[in-house]
């Protein structure tokens, strides 16, 4: 029988410190694409995640950084949950790709955009994570699409199609857009077909 390490007081607190900071960035894109800006600061983030202001100061400092890294957090959960799609052509792929826009995190990095458009500490930040977002989610886009960026015009077909799923996100915001966006999915999706080959 091999010795058994004792707990030490150190890992639960570790794990507890992970947690919280877990629950502090969903609590973060929660109220940010609930209340918007204006409505998000760090006491009703820290309510929201049932934690003391203090907690949350210390593992953000500022305002500014607990929602970048919240924007941050879930668009890194929502990669991961898009490399691990199965590959099951590429309307399934196309709709995946268009969730992205149309969830709760699209919701919060527009609240984002729209208050980085105002505070000149917030726009280098956001403009940095929005960029390294963007770059993935591309990455990835052209990984389940199949597509070859070798050939003329590939990326450019691949980003016009980014950027019409973020389209479909913005007129998703004011209403319920869902039978509308079917159809658009189902035509990019043949549309990619041929483009892509």
């Amino acid at each position: 029988m091999g010795v058994v390490t004792p707990p030490t007081d150190r890992t639960p607190k570790q794990d507890r410190s992970r947690a919280t900071r877990r629950r502090l960035l969903e609590a973060a894109v929660a109220c940010l694409a609930e209340h918007g800006w204006a409505g998000s600061t760090v006491s009703v983030v820290a309510e929201r995640a049932g934690v003391s202001r203090g907690a949350a100061q210390h593992h953000f400092p500022t305002r500014e950084d607990l929602f970048t890294a919240a924007v941050e957090f879930v668009a890194e959960e929502r990669s991961a949950a898009l490399r691990a799609l199965p590959v099951q052509g590429r309307t399934a792929v196309v709709a995946a790709l268009v969730d992205l826009y149309t969830g709760p995190l699209f919701r919060a990095a527009l609240q984002l955009w729209a208050a980085a458009s105002n505070e000149e500490q917030l726009r280098p930040r956001v403009t940095e994570l929005e960029a390294r977002v963007g770059r993935e989610t591309h990455r990835i886009a052209v990984e389940l699409l199949a597509a070859d960026e070798s050939r003329p015009g590939v990326r450019e077909t691949v980003q016009g199609f980014l950027d019409m799923a973020r389209g479909l996100g913005l007129a998703n915001v004011l209403t319920d857009d869902t039978a509308r966006r079917r159809r658009v999915v189902t035509q990019w999706a043949l549309l990619l077909d041929e483009a892509l080959g």
